[in-house]
């Protein structure tokens, strides 16, 4: 299989290491010439992905923000070919997917919208590594939902990342959910650590602290263009977040010792329900 992929960042790079150490040619673009060169020295690429190679590749991963996603696409659109499917994979889906869609009618090349649900906290192709989807699930949001046919073609391709499983949704559904088990997860662990006991805590934290604040070192520009993409659904997160918490607190300020106990106790069967 050729690949080609567009952005070495923590994604782009994880999805190159890991084709190529499943034995494929993998062709890159990257804005940071450096970062190119470093991944073709350190074995993690064949060579740059250039607009003669696009149209043999069979798989081409768009691993770069929303805007730049769309703007490659609008780009290389008339040079994808038939061969390639291009498969973005962009945190937020309805924006892209959108104008992914109108791209491959207008050019006749095949999109799929793509999210791989795995990462880091940290972000470049410093921190990418090969095994960084085993197991991790990758949703796709495809032209078509009754082809198995063309959804197993998809999982092949997909294959050397070593996904557990693929989720094929809606980027209406993906955007409404991915709000709450994501997004408002970076917001509350970013806003979190602005107390000004987070100065104070050393040798005073263990794990509650690390499991809440792990994602507040995150990338604010992309995270800026994540949110304010979905920024309908996660406004509807963070307004139900503070009225949850304004019971909590308001329980507490009046010594109501049993509203408390009832709505921990809520939260704790909700957990028990939804994982397990």
């Amino acid at each position: 299989m050729r690949l080609g992929v567009v952005g070495l960042g923590l994604i782009g790079g994880s999805f190159a290491k890991a084709y190529k150490k499943d034995g494929h040619e993998v062709m890159a673009l990257d804005t940071d010439k450096k970062t190119l060169g470093f991944a073709a020295l350190s074995g993690a690429i064949d060579g740059e992905l250039t607009d003669e190679i696009i149209p043999t590749c069979d798989l081409i991963l768009i691993c770069t923000y929303p805007e730049a996603a769309i703007s490659f696409m609008t780009e290389k659109g008339p040079i994808f070919g038939k061969r390639p499917v291009v498969i973005d994979a962009c945190g937020t889906k309805e924006v892209v997917v959108k104008a992914g869609m109108e791209l491959a009618g207008k050019y006749g090349f095949t999109y799929v919208g793509g999210h791989p649900m795995a990462g880091t906290q940290f972000s470049g192709f410093k921190y990418a590594k090969e095994n960084l989807y085993k197991g991790a699930p990758m949703v796709i949001i495809p032209p078509v939902y009754d082809d198995p046919v063309f959804l197993d073609n998809i999982k092949k391709l997909l294959a050397p990342a070593g996904f557990g499983k693929l989720t094929i949704t809606t980027a209406e559904e993906h955007d409404k959910v991915i709000a709450f088990t994501s997004q408002l997860a970076h917001v509350v662990s970013n806003a979190y650590v602005k107390s000004p006991s987070s100065r104070l805590h050393s040798g005073l934290s263990a794990g509650s602290y690390k499991d809440l604040t792990r994602v507040a070192w995150l990338n604010p520009g992309m995270w800026t263009q994540l949110f304010m993409e979905n920024s309908e659904n996660l406004i509807f997160e963070i307004d139900t977040l503070i009225a949850n918490l304004k019971e909590y607190r308001d329980a507490i300020e009046a010594g109501d010792k049993d509203t408390l106990y009832r709505i921990l106790d809520e939260g704790r069967k909700i957990k028990e329900e939804v994982d397990g």
